[in-house]
């Protein structure tokens, strides 16, 4: 397969593709569509996995949803899922105060920790989940964090999916050596230009975080990894720049990044 695009971070898995999951995984093949199926509890690891195995084009990402920081994390279930030749991140991992109105902060945080400390030792990029709440800044308390866990684990990496930050905080992140991510979420929305146009475009990766946003094609529908195609094709606009050199070099910092 001719790979074009990498949507980095999907949940094919989930219920909303019972009726047709084959049907548009056959449609990224045609289009040279590559993706990460990304978990958000064991369950959910388990079937990305499984969607991994079966298709050469799908790769998958393990990890527990800070949205559910009050389940249990068992970690040799986990380490075991992620020594999976086709599990190329761990996460989706990380804060989410918009949800959980900062009642869960410490065990969050705690959480956090324990996926960093499995990608550090697999050697594996983190998929970051951050999402502030009224008063409180996740980005913040992540790079934090992360600060902190780079003096024992030096080699830790990443992407911070769906990024909606600051300018300054994704240069806080880049420091880190960790990339941010654009969902399709940019091609109605003014709220991203600024960073887009910004960023050193070697530290940019396009995702659908389908099913969810799709692009204003179909915005109010069901999303689909198709839209990744959408998402570079706005980048490239936004920054004003060719849009097969965006597309190549957004393809070529997925591959490097997840080790594809």
């Amino acid at each position: 397969m001719n790979v074009k695009y990498i949507d980095t971070h999907c949940h094919l898995q989930f219920e909303q593709y019972a009726a047709d999951r084959e049907e548009i995984i056959a449609r990224m093949r045609e289009n040279g569509i590559a993706g990460i199926v990304v978990g958000v509890d064991e369950k959910s690891s388990e079937e990305a996995i499984a969607l991994a195995e079966k298709h050469e084009h799908l790769f998958a990402s393990i990890g527990l949803h800070p949205g559910h920081s009050e389940q249990e994390f068992p970690e040799v279930v986990f380490h075991s899922l992620a020594e999976h030749s086709k599990v190329v991140a761990i996460g989706e991992c990380g804060l989410d105060y918009y949800r959980t109105k900062g009642e869960t902060t410490p065990a969050q945080k705690e959480l956090l920790q324990k996926h960093i400390a499995l990608a550090a030792i697999l050697d594996k990029p983190l998929i970051i989940h951050a999402r502030s709440g009224k008063n409180e800044n996740a980005y913040e308390d992540i790079i934090a964090i992360l600060k902190e866990a780079k003096e024992k684990f030096p080699a830790v990496r990443g992407v911070v999916h769906f990024f909606s930050g600051t300018l300054e905080e994704a240069k806080e992140f880049f420091a880190l050596d960790f990339l941010i991510s654009f969902t399709a979420v940019i091609t109605f929305s003014r709220d991203y230009d600024t960073v887009i146009r910004a960023a050193p475009l070697a530290n940019i990766l396009s995702e659908t975080d389908a099913p969810y946003v799709a692009p204003a094609s179909r915005r109010g529908e069901r999303n689909d990894p198709l839209a990744v195609i959408d998402v570079v094709a706005k980048i490239a606009e936004i920054r004003g720049e060719d849009p097969e050199l965006v597309r190549q070099t957004l393809l070529t910092n997925a591959k490097q990044i997840f080790n594809i």
